[in-house]
């Protein structure tokens, strides 16, 4: 009898210490992140990323409110700000001109989704991988090298058709535009001008704002990524869960 007691408790002890250990294993060494998970994983926190950003920048006041991305003109333009503000309303014309590049800035914000989307399906388990073990910004990289050209051509036209309309006497602000930057090169680019070091700038204003919108654009993707990568709360899927958390163990 005693020894049924003695094996009895043997075993108690056997089976402890197994649960023990397989507890100890779970907690040192996690099962791996396979192929697919990471793939799902990085593709969802994409989509989620891009599609907050696409939807918060295609509100009202997206881009226009927003002063850390607020589509200004550029410094050259100062000449045309300082002469349209002595007509009278002049300053209301050129706030309406501001308005309503950002305005069209939003608008196309809208159709941006399907765009990440598309790029994001195109993924492969190589660039998975890389923008997993990647900078905080890796995937906003991906985006922006797969997404650029075709955000560009979406967001261009509605930038033209706002910078085409006629403020005053008849003239758009393009036409402003090209009138200041032709006369500035032509003396930047005179040997007066290269004697004094001018540079010329750049005389397409559309390209020039339209490039802004993007670099608004990505810059609010590259704070939704950071958010997945360092805020556990933003993890709200499992898939999330897991192939971020496996980069918190990384740190620790």
């Amino acid at each position: 009898m005693k020894s049924k007691y003695i094996l009895l408790a043997s075993a108690v002890v056997i089976i402890t210490g197994c649960a023990e250990l397989l507890n100890v294993l779970q907690t040192v060494s996690p099962v791996p992140l396979t192929e697919a998970e990471v793939s799902n994983g990085l593709k969802e926190a994409l989509i989620t990323g891009a599609r907050n950003s696409a939807q918060k920048l295609a509100a009202e006041n997206g881009y226009f409110g927003d002063e850390a991305i607020k589509i200004l003109l550029p410094d050259e333009a100062k000449v045309i700000v300082d002469n349209i503000s002595k007509i009278p309303g002049g300053d209301k014309l050129f706030q309406d001109v501001i308005l309503r590049i950002n305005r069209a800035a939003e608008d196309a914000a809208k159709d941006v989704a399907p765009i990440f989307v598309n790029s994001v399906t195109q993924m492969t388990i190589k660039d998975a991988f890389g923008i997993l073990n990647g900078t905080d910004n890796a995937a906003t990289s991906y985006l922006r090298s797969t997404t650029s050209n075709e955000l560009y051509a979406l967001y261009k036209p509605k930038i033209q058709a706002s910078t085409g309309k006629k403020i005053v006497g008849n003239i758009s602000t393009r036409d402003s535009w090209v009138a200041l930057t032709g006369k500035w090169n032509s003396i930047a680019n005179s040997m007066a001008g290269k004697i004094a070091n001018l540079k010329p700038v750049n005389t397409d204003l559309d390209d020039y704002l339209t490039t802004k919108a993007l670099a608004g654009m990505f810059s609010k993707v590259e704070i939704e990524e950071l958010k997945i990568r360092k805020d556990v709360s933003a993890r709200v899927t499992p898939i999330l869960q897991r192939v971020f958390g496996s980069l918190d163990n990384k740190t620790k």
